[in-house]
């Protein structure tokens, strides 16, 4: 694809953003999420693979729906009440669909199907885009309406969420697909918090964007789309072979890396809340997701490739990608747990 043409569509992208986040007004804000969707569209489609042809019309489909859902409950928010800012939607019900809109849109469950299957047809490169910067529009109106939703849905989809990203990993053997039900996991431990201190949903989801842009962007330099190509990575690249097994661990919620960090407080909250069989099921879902992390972990580095792997051999090709952003994340990926008291000051 042409550079200027990339250029205007990551602009696009970086503009849809902004809008949603400067908005008050819900015009203001659906416009933003609009721009989003139709920036990312031609960089999902680029390669004209029909995989990635039909994960973008599968996008498409689900974000217009999500888009126009919400369209429909802030219009008729603004018919009943008069009001046109997005603090003032107080119908429960308009809440509630527009809730459940935001969660189609960033893939919560039971809205999820197509985040996995749209992640699978895309490269890592938009696949990390699409896991990273397009939550961050829709999380933004979630946190910004989590005041006056119902406890009772946002608990609902939060363990459904985290059910299901523990449930789904478990028997994938493609890592784009394993990463897109991470996604639906971490969102789902998002919205359980979002309700008692939405601070600290910010922070699990910059923890989350961290950890996520260095798993995409390590698997990149090994050039690994499934479990059986990792173990190939460990003649090419040792410590980057390690230090993706952190990541990994990371993203499971193990001590003592950056990932125990938010499970930690958000567990803590809940308990503080009067939630202890919330807060059990949430500490049982992450075991789910542990368990497909360390299978990942495990064919990295315990096992030894087979000689009749029919991959693409990584080790003869010299990687093009930049090291200095992957270096950064997986820093921060294990090494943050000992900031977790200026955070905590920072997020109560």
């Amino acid at each position: 694809m042409n550079p200027y043409v990339i250029f205007i569509m990551l602009t696009s992208l970086g503009l849809g953003t902004t809008i949603t986040f400067a908005s008050s007004h819900w015009l203001l804000a659906w416009m933003g999420l609009e721009i989003n969707t139709l920036a990312i569209i031609p960089l999902m489609a680029q390669h004209h693979h029909p995989r990635a042809v039909e994960a973008t019309t599968k996008y498409f489909l689900t974000q217009a729906t999500a888009a126009a859902l919400m369209l429909f409950t802030t219009t008729s928010n603004a018919w009943i009440t008069g009001q046109w800012e997005i603090q003032q939607l107080s119908h429960p019900m308009l809440t509630t669909i527009t809730i459940l809109a935001l969660g189609l849109k960033v893939g919560l469950a039971p809205m999820h199907f197509w985040l996995p299957e749209v992640l699978q047809g895309l490269d890592l490169t938009t696949g990390l885009i699409l896991s990273t910067w397009q939550k961050l529009a829709p999380m933004a109106l979630i946190y910004q309406l989590s005041a006056g939703v119902e406890q009772p849905l946002m608990i609902t989809l939060g363990v459904m969420s985290a059910l299901v990203g523990g449930w789904g990993g478990l028997n994938q053997t493609q890592l784009r697909k394993i990463l897109a039900y991470s996604s639906i996991a971490h969102m789902g431990w998002m919205m359980i918090v979002m309700k008692y201190l939405p601070n600290l949903m910010i922070m699990n989801l910059t923890i989350y964007i961290i950890m996520t842009s260095s798993a995409f962007m390590a698997l990149k330099m090994t050039t690994a789309t499934k479990i059986n190509t990792l173990a190939t990575g460990w003649t090419k690249a040792p410590i980057l072979t390690a230090l993706t097994m952190a990541t990994m661990l990371s993203l499971g919620g193990l001590p003592p890396l950056t990932g125990f960090m938010p499970k930690w407080m958000i567990l803590q909250e809940l308990t503080k809340q009067d939630l202890p069989l919330i807060a059990t099921i949430m500490a049982m879902t992450a075991l789910l997701s542990l368990f497909f992390y360390l299978r990942l972990c495990y064919a990295m580095t315990l096992t030894i490739s087979p000689n009749t792997n029919n991959a693409k051999t990584p080790w003869r090709l010299k990687s093009k990608q930049m090291t200095m952003p992957l270096s950064i994340t997986m820093v921060l990926t294990a090494m943050m747990l000992p900031v977790t008291p200026a955070v905590m000051a920072m997020t109560t």
